[in-house]
């Protein structure tokens, strides 16, 4: 393992936040189509901006309080999408932004400060591809002088901000976008910014350039990336729409909460975070639907959410869905996540899904257990132990619970 490269401590901090919010707002968010439907429905970039002067976005502030009851420790917000409209004060680099719109203030200054008072990080989404600005079809060069100066605003006027998520280069897949410039003078501006290259559906878990802090897994489950041989760590993230749509959208192909805390569980399996997102209404309202979804995921998280923050990979299996995380902090502590645990009245295992007795049996313990106890009420499974097998009674929920995946702590 000597050639495996050690995380710094700004990767170790990003992972252990786990779990973020998504957020796509914009100008689309006003037409209720997506936020690629200038290029989807083909328009006309003169009509399309004329939703500039509708835009009326008014405070950040549910946006944040929904993160917070989810339980997300970090929020990826798009300061500006690919349709060009700047969420921030882009200070004389053009007019197309939200301090010139109806809305009149900078609408990420107003997030930063919501979501340090709410102790989350601000993470800051920025396209790198652009439908509105003509350099970028006819002046490359001159384009990304703009976009680096877009990017250095968005370093030196917000304080310490957690990460810059870029998405687009695979616009331009043989364009030199001169991305080493770019992240060596966001980690000089702010050292302990997280650097993700979105790599989209083509090519998940793609390592990119040297500079890249995190790769991505866009709507496709987290895999363990494989550092052999690299000279720098690199951590993971997988982004998760709740329908089909990242921002605003007549879509009512909501995911089930039950795939949703699954797909949480599984990346932080492999040691990534996930990043589950949300469209915001066009005053930034969150939909009654995608608030209570993500309500649902903090209930759960409010049980269990010690095991997602402080868990790391440990020990998992070929022919189970189960597995164990260790906890970052305590070497004697770990835990186990079951899947569809069933319920249980108390005295009558009910699920048909554990096996005889309700049992699961589990391999490469490598340490004596001396306890096991479930997160969601506190009793003790019962286990016994041979060598490095495992065999633990999951009896499910007692009834009147049902959580979709049950956790529990294992003492060394």
């Amino acid at each position: 393992m000597s050639d495996y490269p050690v995380a710094p401590q700004y990767i170790k901090d990003f992972e252990r936040l786990g779990f973020g919010m998504f957020v796509h707002l914009g100008l689309y968010s006003q037409l209720n189509q997506g936020e690629w439907v200038y290029s989807i429905h083909h328009m006309d970039m003169k009509e399309y901006a004329k939703l500039f002067d509708t835009c009326k976005i008014g405070s950040m502030e549910h946006i944040v309080n929904v993160a917070k009851s989810a339980g997300c420790k970090y929020i990826t917000l798009t300061t500006r999408h690919h349709e060009g409209f700047s969420l921030y004060d882009t200070r004389g680099l053009n007019t197309f932004d939200a301090p010139h719109s109806p809305v009149g203030k900078d609408l990420i200054a107003e997030f930063v400060e919501l979501c340090r008072a709410a102790d989350i990080v601000p993470v800051f989404y920025h396209t790198t591809l652009d439908w509105w600005h003509p350099d970028f079809e006819n002046d490359f060069d001159k384009y990304l002088d703009y976009l680096f100066k877009s990017v250095e605003i968005l370093c030196t006027h917000y304080g310490q901000i957690g990460g810059l998520w870029f998405d687009g280069n695979w616009s331009k897949p043989d364009a030199d976008w001169k991305e080493q410039e770019l992240y060596q003078m966001i980690h000089r501006l702010q050292p302990n910014a997280i650097i993700v290259n979105n790599t989209g559906l083509s090519a998940r878990g793609a390592l990119g350039a040297e500079e890249i802090d995190c790769v991505t897994f866009e709507r496709g489950m987290a895999e363990p990336i494989d550092l052999t041989g690299r000279t720098k760590y690199v951590a993971g993230e997988m982004c998760q729409t709740l329908c089909d749509h990242w921002g605003a959208a007549d879509d009512i192909n909501f995911k089930p909460v039950k795939q949703l805390i699954e797909e949480l569980c599984e990346c932080r399996k492999v040691g990534a975070n996930f990043l589950l997102n949300i469209g915001p209404d066009p005053d930034g309202t969150v939909p009654a639907m995608q608030a209570a979804t993500m309500g649902c995921i903090g209930r759960w998280m409010k049980t269990y959410g010690k095991a997602i923050y402080n868990g790391c990979p440990y020990i998992t299996y070929t022919d189970k869905r189960e597995f164990f995380l260790r906890d970052r902090d305590d070497p004697d502590t770990a835990y186990f996540f079951q899947f569809d645990p069933g319920q249980s009245t108390g005295d009558v295992n009910v699920s048909l899904e554990l096996g005889d007795n309700g049992t699961k049996v589990l391999e490469k313990l490598d340490r004596p257990v001396k306890s096991i106890t479930w997160m969601d009420n506190g009793t003790a499974a019962e286990f016994t132990q041979q060598g490095d097998t495992l065999t633990v009674r999951c009896d499910g929920y007692f009834y009147g619970t049902s959580l979709c995946v049950r956790v529990a702590e294992v003492k060394f």
